[in-house]
């Protein structure tokens, strides 16, 4: 199926699966539109993935596809900046890429050249110019790009808001233990012994989307986040450090970088890991000390803040790191939102304008061919073993 949707009487124009914040903004878009949208989640709104995420809203580029989605998605949040409560937290911060020598300043410059090209601000900051910018980081870095535009919202907040707008646009929500998703069918879903007929139905069940589909190569990818008392202006932006994509995505077993937010309560949130161990929330204590350590090796005084709190989620990860967003070819209705693996929180606007954009006909503002979920039936795509049942937490 490609193109506007086949506009046939059913009980909704649109059935969204999944109430994270990926689903959120893909309902509001759709509302938008003035369809008839009802959201299903079987457990509870805003939670999963986007309560479990750190909340950044940054410009990535590890490939043109995911600085193109990426840029889009921020001029969208700007846009909504001023709508938004306080209780979203949306915080300008910016981010910092934090080079630690000389090789890195180099990836930096290039960095800020390919952000130029997509109208992205930035600027090159020296070794004094960093630590003039985030005192509590360690002498001898060589220095970084920091990205004014980029932010920090609080995620379940921010899915909430979403869901809420798209209420107040005639949006309906159905979440509870009996609403989850059993089957898939054309023009329509299965939920409990009730049967959901939709022109369109939205599958934003994030890392949960392959037991729906189980033809989408999306698998569950731990991480480990930690969270300290309030200590207002210990870092003022986020931090990420230059080898934080190396970490990303290489689909190593096994991995921890450097990323630490501000939040507006004052608390320094600590990440980043990752882990490809299937659906097991369990709290990994050696990733977790490592990933801690090595977030002091960057900033050594934040081994005298007390961390309150530690948890665990799991990211939606495809094999070629981007999302799938569009129409699914094996049942006529059906359309993909989910595989956003740690940028969900970022994207989700952009995908929710993707994807009202296609089903309505209307041309989206980037091109959405690389993000087609199609392209995932193409023997080309790598495969990518680990699927298994359970839960996520």
């Amino acid at each position: 199926m490609t193109g506007r949707a086949v506009n046939v009487a059913k009980q909704y124009d649109a059935v969204v699966v999944g109430a994270g914040i990926v689903g959120a903004a893909c309902a509001r878009a759709l509302a938008i539109e003035g369809l008839r949208v009802l959201i299903v989640d079987g457990r509870y709104a805003a939670g999963g993935t986007t309560a479990a995420g750190m909340g950044h809203l940054v410009v990535m580029d590890d490939s043109p596809e995911q600085l193109a989605l990426t840029a889009l998605s921020l001029e969208l949040w700007h846009d909504l900046s001023r709508l938004l409560n306080g209780e979203v937290e949306y915080d300008p911060c910016g981010t910092i890429w934090v080079a630690e020598d000389s090789a890195q300043l180099d990836a930096v410059r290039e960095k800020q050249r390919m952000y130029a090209e997509y109208g992205v601000a930035s600027q090159v900051l020296d070794a004094a110019g960093v630590a003039a910018a985030e005192p509590n980081l360690r002498a001898g870095l060589s220095g970084g790009l920091l990205v004014p535009g980029d932010a920090v919202v609080y995620p379940p907040r921010a899915a909430l808001w979403l869901l809420e707008d798209a209420r107040r646009r005639g949006a309906t929500l159905l979440e509870d233990s009996n609403a989850g998703v059993k089957e898939l069918f054309d023009h329509g879903v299965r939920c409990g012994d009730r049967d959901i007929e939709a022109n369109v139905v939205v599958v934003a069940a994030g890392a949960e989307a392959a037991k729906l589909v189980p033809e989408l190569p999306i698998v569950p990818r731990k991480g480990h986040l930690a969270i300290t008392d309030r200590y207002p202006g210990f870092v003022r932006h986020q931090l990420v450090e230059l080898g934080y994509l190396t970490s990303a995505h290489q689909m190593t077993s096994e991995s921890v970088a450097f990323n630490v937010q501000p939040r507006t309560t004052g608390q320094v949130l600590i990440g980043s890991s990752r882990e490809l161990v299937g659906w097991d929330g369990s709290m990994n204590r050696d990733i977790l000390r490592r990933m801690l350590d090595r977030a002091a090796a960057f900033m050594p005084s934040l081994t005298d803040l007390s961390v309150i709190r530690t948890w665990t989620g799991f990211r939606p990860t495809t094999p070629d790191k981007l999302p799938l967003i569009g129409p699914w070819p094996a049942h006529a209705g059906c359309w993909i939102a989910a595989g956003h693996e740690g940028l969900g929180i970022t994207t989700s606007v952009g995908t929710g304008r993707l994807v009202a954009d296609l089903v309505v006909g209307r041309t989206p503002p980037i091109d959405a061919a690389p993000y087609a979920p199609a392209r995932v039936l193409d023997a080309t795509l790598p495969a990518q073993a680990g699927h298994s049942s359970g839960h996520s937490s």
